[in-house]
This record gives C-alpha cells, structure tokens and sequence, in this order.
C-alpha cells in the first residue's frame, strides 16, 4: 500500500518564477506562478508530473562537483541528442559546467545554479 502519491519534486531558489519558465520551456510543460512559489507541470498536472519552486531569500546555489555546498538532488534528463538538446537549454538560460565527466551525458547548471544532467537516452 502506498503511502503518497506521485511524488512533487521541489527547489529552493531565488526566483521561482524563471525557474519555472526554464523548465517550462525546456519540458514543454505549463507553468503556474505566485508570488513565492511557482511550478512546472506536464498536461497530467499534479497527478502526473511537476517540478515546484519556492523562494528562500538567502539562497546559495550548490556548488559541484565539490562539496563544500552539497547538491542534495539534480535531475537527469534523457534527450536523444546531445548537441540539440545542449544548444536549446542554453538558449532558455542554462550554462554548461567546466566539469564534463562523462561522454553519454553533459552537465548543465539551471539559472539558480542547480546542477542537471542531459543524458543520451
């Protein structure tokens, strides 16, 4: 017997608004925004699949692959194309890491500097 239900997946950021237009647009899913809070939802909405954002005022992004500000979550997101898929998420705001451990997949940090993973699927 489950406990929950789908599961709401949620980051603390400076501005919830434009992370939530970042993922929006990178996931084509639809966005909702308040004033502290915003999400990014797929056409199932809350019973299918959404990323929320909240505010924190004193917000310090992670720092990676160090430490010395722990992670605590990314996301890795399956795209057929490396290239494209790079190419497009910097379009909406995201920046390539120096660090690139790997050959299947490329690391992205979000506009508050959240790490996130493109992986080849």
């Amino acid at each position: 017997m489950a406990i929950a239900h789908s599961p709401l997946i949620v980051l603390d950021c400076p501005e919830p608004g434009a992370l939530a237009r970042f993922y929006g647009a990178m996931l084509d899913w639809t966005i909702d925004v308040s004033a502290d809070r915003a999400s990014a939802c797929s056409e199932e909405g809350q019973q299918g699949r959404c990323l929320s954002f909240h505010r924190v005022d004193d917000y310090r992004p992670p720092t990676w692959p160090t430490q010395e500000r722990p992670q605590q979550m990314h996301l890795d997101l399956l795209v057929d194309d490396l290239d494209a898929a790079e190419a497009a998420v910097i379009e909406l705001g995201a920046t390539r890491h120096p660090d690139q451990p790997g050959t299947s997949y490329r690391v992205f940090l979000d506009p508050a500097g959240h790490p996130f993973c493109l992986c080849l699927n």
